[in-house]
This record gives C-alpha cells, structure tokens and sequence, in this order.
C-alpha cells in the first residue's frame, strides 16, 4: 500500500481572454456562487463513492470506457455547454479520461507527486514549480504558469493544496485546490511584478479539481475534473469569445492527460505538447465535484 500526498490538474481557462479585458476585482457575489458550486459538486461526487453513480465518469457511457481504452483522450463539458453565468463571473466545468497501458497506481502517483518536475512534465505552460511541504493528509505546492493566446499574455502564480483518498488498491481520488492565485503583470520583464489575489484581468479567480483513477484492464484510467472561475464575458461578446474559450479548455485539459500519460510512459523525460489522438464528446453529462 502506498500513501499519496495529492493530484494535481493543470487547466487554463481564460474567461474573456479574446477581449482587452480590463482591471477587475472579484465581487462577493461571485465569490458566494463560487462556494454554492463546489458544495454541489461535492454532494454530486459522494453519489459515486456511495454507489450511486458509476465511480469513473467513462463507465456512465459504454463508448467512453471503450475510446479512452482505445488510446484515445476523451473530453466533454461537465454540465451545460462547459461554462454557467454567475454574477459578474464564469464557471467553466470540464471533465477527462485517459487509459495508460501497463501502468499501475503506484506508477502514475509517482509522476503526479512530483511537483518539482511540473515545469518539465507540463512545460511549456509551467514555467516554475516546487513542492513546500508534504504533510501525512496533504500536500502545499506553488507554480507559475504562463499562456500566450491572440494578443493576450497571462501569467499566474498559484499556491495549491492537495489532499488524495483510498478507496482500497486499485482506486483512489484526489483533491487540489488552489488557496492563493496571484496574476503577474510583465512577467519576464524588468517591471515584473504580483498583483493582490483577486484583482487583475480576472482570467483565473478560483480553481477546483477532482481526479479519479482505477487500476484494471492491464493499465489505469486516469479522469481529471476542472472547475475554474473566471471573470465573465461582455454579452455582446460572448458569440466570438465563448468558441474560444471553449477551445482553451478542451485544449488545456486534453493537453494535460496527455503529458501525464507520456510521463507515466516514460519517466524522467520531459513532455512537450503533441497532436495524439483525442476525442471531444459533446453530449451532456452530470456534474460531479468534490470537497
């Protein structure tokens, strides 16, 4: 048996990122509809640890099960269209699955726990990372990450903290999140500089995950939820910016699966993005969180 200290899950979602999005604080309300989702997602995620919901989201669907099983990474909205209106926000709720043959628990924690290596693993989106304390219930870590899409240049500074559960050998899940995000304005440039938490462009406020991963059929399913908020779009520009957005997430997640996969695969290698196989499934599923 083996103790695990945290899963980590890499999106980026960048509410009204096709925009010159100016400075914007998070408001109370927003930050109150926040709390109201995770609890829910955490009431949704109990009715798969209590029997009531298939345990991995690819088992609701036999076609999922059967793709990831295949190779392919699948990726799909966690409810609704992938992203819900609240007040003066956007919560952006994805969810994905993946297969490594020939792999086990103990080998995939392996990669996932080694958060000095998340600026190698998930490069080039993690520009700096390391671990800062690892405790018998959980794990603190930080990262930097930066995103270059059309004319806008994010960067972030983030603290984490993550929290794994047995279910017994072969399944386990995980919980990450984020306790401090920070944008920084000019990263990379002599005027580099941290802004207050919560104030900004908004392109992150808060984010959630949840992993889920079950070792059987010669290998490990790996699924990865993201909830993250964000600042919200301008409605008259939401029939431009909501496609791209939308875009970002599938990309983010599906790149994510990926380089996890290819670490597991082959450890000690760095990871770059790669064009492989994936799958973008648009029908509607239920949401499912966690605390």
């Amino acid at each position: 048996m083996i103790r695990t200290k945290g899963f980590f899950t890499i999106v980026v979602m960048l509410g009204g990122i096709a925009v010159r999005a100016g400075a914007v604080e998070l408001q109370p309300a927003t930050a109150e509809a926040w709390q109201d989702y995770v609890r829910h997602a955490a009431e949704r995620m109990q009715a798969r640890l209590d029997g009531r919901e298939p345990f991995l989201w690819v088992d609701e669907v036999p076609e999922r099960a059967l793709r990831a099983r295949h190779g392919e990474i699948v990726v799909a909205p966690a409810a609704g269209a992938g992203t819900q209106t609240v007040p003066n926000g956007l919560i952006h709720d994805w969810v994905g699955a993946a297969f490594i043959p020939n792999a086990t628990i103990e080998s995939l924690l392996a990669v996932v726990h080694d958060y000095d290596r998340y600026k190698e693993i998930y490069k080039p989106l993690v520009t700096d990372s390391r671990l800062i304390d690892a405790g018998a219930a959980d794990q603190e870590f930080s990262m930097i990450w930066q995103h270059h899409a059309m004319f806008v240049n994010a960067a972030m500074r983030g603290s984490y903290r993550a929290q794994d559960f047995s279910l017994g050998p072969h399944r386990w899940y995980g919980v990450v999140d984020a306790t401090t995000l920070q944008q920084i304005e000019d990263y990379g440039r002599p005027g580099e500089h941290l802004l207050p938490p919560d104030t900004g462009r908004g392109f992150i406020w808060r984010a959630h995950s949840i992993s889920r991963y079950e070792e059987r059929d010669g290998g490990v399913y790996l699924e990865l939820e993201a909830i993250v908020l964000s600042r919200d779009i301008p409605s008259s520009m939401q029939w431009l910016v909501n496609p791209i957005v939308n875009h970002l997430s599938i990309n983010s997640l599906t790149t994510t699966l990926r380089q996890t996969r290819q670490a597991v695969d082959r450890p000690q290698v760095a990871i770059a993005p790669d064009s492989g196989s994936v799958s973008t499934l648009r029908d509607p599923v239920k949401w499912h969180g966690t605390r």
